[in-house]
């Protein structure tokens, strides 16, 4: 039988008003009426059951997200490093890439400005026409560069060609491997965004649930306030619990008296046929409240006097003004319980966040450091070497043209001094001219002087000489004949000028020769030039020499 105590409250004690045996006893549609309305209440039971599974899921939850913080923390700890050496990699790389742009920018203008010099000098060269008096009279005119084999400057034009293919194909496959290394970079940065944006939250989320912890980590954090939560849910739940059995006991206490009021019985059983058969509570200390209830049901009836029966009635008239704040108790302690599950799955779902985000930057990290982050610095190696051999054949080059401009510009040169050469020839061999004359002139008052003097003695003596006293007596004088002899190689004329020198007789007899003057004979053929032609190849030397002053 039920003890007829308060079945709401724990605490209440047998003893409270009772109805006297004078009174009336309760009507059964009453008491009928507080059964239903018992029974009805018992639906907070399913209630129980979800704050049964929200404490579950909550240490579920907690356990998960002590593993995850685990992990990530695990894994953080690597990332900061492993992110400085990546970002040092990529700068050192951009510097080979730096580096050796300037370097090759560098070479290509030192190599334009050359190249321009002796393309000027061949344009000259070209634009130079040989006068026609040095050339032969049926030729063409030529100008200078019809004198020079640019075989050498279109091999060395080609060899500088192939340098800079080559440096420019090397530079492009790493730029190619540049770009291709800052798509990876902007992967990992956008999976560094994601990590901070979950951190980020994570931090505001845990901070607004405990504003007084003082940790920077953020999952830290928000792992911090999880326990708290799972400790909250299970006192509710607790609570919950207990209520719920208050419920029980007070539906026990109805269920009796409408047992003990004449006509009940069927009543009773009529409304406590459908009651389920197993009910557990979240606390697995208490006792299974389902098979409580169908063992009272089926429990039979103790008898009870008129004031217990009052007395019975009396406390369950009592709890059944207080069942309907039970109830409520228990509905808003089930709705804090689903905003604190929904605070612990939103701090679980941050720090899965916050997890999901450092594996992100990691397995880029992993796959980069693996694959991809060697062949980058392959390729700044490679373009390195292939740089360094360019760059010594293109310094080469560059000494090479130069040395061929020098070699134009003295053909140049040597062209307009050859005009020079040419004018002072013609000055030499004019006072050459003038001394033949001159000579010539002399020589030829001196015969007419001896023939004269030859004949007067002739005249004066002849007769008393006997004619074979001297076979020269009747002879005229001789006479001089110079010879134009074509000059030799300029090499050793001097020394072969300083030889031997030939007998008295041998040189008169090559140099004379009787009645006659020898001026017929070729000589050095000297071009004529004109003086404006002379003139402009002096000014262009000067004009040089005051260039290279």
């Amino acid at each position: 039988m039920a003890s007829p105590q308060s079945s709401l409250d724990p605490a209440n004690q047998r003893g409270g008003p009772e109805f006297s045996e004078s009174k009336a006893m309760p009507q059964l549609d009453t008491l009928i009426s507080q059964l239903v309305a018992a029974k009805r209440s018992l639906s907070s039971i399913n209630h129980v059951w979800r704050a049964n599974e929200i404490v579950t899921a909550a240490r579920s939850a907690l356990e998960e997200s002590v593993i995850m913080s685990s992990r990530t923390g695990f894994l953080r700890r690597g990332l900061d490093n492993q992110l400085r050496l990546l970002y040092d990699v990529r700068s050192e790389v951009e510097h080979i890439s730096f580096r050796g742009r300037e370097g090759f920018s560098d070479a290509l203008r030192s190599l334009d400005v050359a190249d321009a010099r002796l393309r000027g000098t061949l344009d000259l060269l070209r634009n130079t026409i040989v006068h026609a008096s040095f050339r032969p009279r049926d030729e063409e005119p030529k100008s200078l560069h019809d004198f020079v084999d640019e075989r050498g400057v279109e091999e060395l034009h080609a060899a500088m060609k192939s340098s800079i293919d080559r440096t420019n194909a090397a530079l492009a496959e790493l730029d190619t491997s540049n770009r291709e290394f800052d798509d990876e970079l902007h992967s990992i940065k956008q999976a560094l965004r994601h990590y901070r944006s979950a951190t980020k939250l994570a931090s505001s989320r845990a901070s607004t649930a405990s504003s007084s912890s003082s940790t920077s980590d953020s999952d830290l954090l928000a792992l911090s306030t999880m326990p708290k939560m799972l400790q909250s849910l299970e006192g509710h739940a607790q609570e919950m619990a207990g209520l719920l059995e208050s419920l029980v006991r007070h539906f026990d206490l109805c269920v009796t008296a409408v047992k003990h009021t004449e006509g009940g019985g069927a009543a009773a059983r009529s409304i406590t046929g459908d009651m389920p058969a197993e009910v557990q509570t979240s606390n697995d200390a208490m006792p299974h409240i389902g098979e409580e209830i169908h063992a009272n049901l089926n429990a039979p009836l103790d008898p009870l006097s008129n004031s217990e029966y009052l007395e019975m009635v009396n406390v369950l008239l009592k709890d059944a003004l207080e069942a309907e704040d039970v109830v409520m108790e228990i509905q808003d302690r089930i709705n804090e319980m689903e905003s604190i599950h929904e605070q612990v799955n939103a701090q679980r779902d941050v720090l899965l966040a916050i997890s999901n985000a450092t594996l992100e930057v990691h397995r880029h990290l992993s796959t980069l450091a693996s694959t991809r982050l060697p062949q980058y610095i392959s390729q700044a190696h490679n373009f390195t070497g292939v740089w360094n051999e360019e760059n010594d054949r293109i310094n080469t080059g560059l000494i090479e043209l130069s040395d061929l401009h020098s070699l134009y510009d003295g053909f140049l040169n040597a062209y307009d001094s050859l005009i020079l050469e040419v004018n002072r020839r013609s000055q030499i061999r004019s006072r050459v001219e003038k001394v033949l004359r001159d000579t010539r002139n002399k020589l030829n008052h001196l015969y007419d002087e001896d023939v004269t003097a030859r004949e007067a003695f002739r005249v004066e003596q002849g007769d008393f000489l006997p004619s074979d006293i001297w076979p020269g007596i009747g002879r005229a004088p001789m006479q001089v004949q110079f010879l134009r002899l074509a000059g030799g190689q300029l090499e050793g004329v001097l020394q072969e000028s300083q030889g031997p020198e030939l007998p008295i007789e041998a040189q008169a007899a090559a140099s004379t020769k009787p009645n006659a003057i020898d001026d017929t004979a070729e000589g050095e053929a000297i071009p004529s030039l004109p003086k404006d032609v002379i003139d402009q190849a002096y000014t262009r030397l000067k004009a040089r020499t005051r260039a290279f002053a």
